[in-house]
C-alpha cells in the first residue's frame, strides 16, 4: 500500500497561485502514474491532472492552461502548480497513486479555497 501525504492547500484570492505537493512512501519503480483530483461540496470527485513517471500528462478541461502538474522522481513527489485561481477551483484536492499492480491509493486531501 502507498501512503500519500499532501500539502500546500490554503486560502487565496481569485487570480492568485498555490502549489500543492504529494509525497509517496514507496519507490518510484512501484508507481504507474499519479494524479490530482478534486471534490467540491455537493459535487462528484473530478480529474484535475495526471502524470506518469515518464512525464506524460493529462489535464481536466477546466484547468488547462492554468494548472501544471510535475514530478520529482528522486523524491517520489508530485506537484500541482495552480495559477490564475478562480472561486470555482475551491475544493478538497486529493492525491492519487496507481501502482503497476493496479492498486489505487488516495491521500487525505488538502483544502483549497479561492475567494472572489
Amino acid at each position: 500500500q502507498v501512503h500519500l501525504v499532501e500539502s500546500g492547500g490554503g486560502l487565496v484570492q481569485a487570480g492568485g497561485s498555490l502549489r500543492l505537493s504529494c509525497v509517496a512512501s514507496v519507490s518510484i519503480a512501484d508507481i504507474n502514474y499519479m494524479g490530482w483530483y478534486r471534490q467540491a461540496p455537493g459535487k462528484q470527485r473530478e480529474l484535475v491532472a495526471t502524470i506518469t513517471w515518464g512525464g506524460i500528462t493529462n489535464y481536466g478541461d477546466s484547468v488547462k492552461g492554468r494548472f501544471t502538474i510535475s514530478r520529482e522522481n528522486a523524491k517520489v513527489t508530485m506537484y500541482l502548480q495552480m495559477n490564475n485561481l478562480k472561486p470555482e477551483d475551491t475544493a478538497v484536492y486529493y492525491c492519487k497513486a496507481v501502482t503497476y499492480r493496479l492498486e489505487v491509493n488516495w491521500g487525505q486531501g488538502t483544502q483549497v479555497t479561492v475567494s472572489s
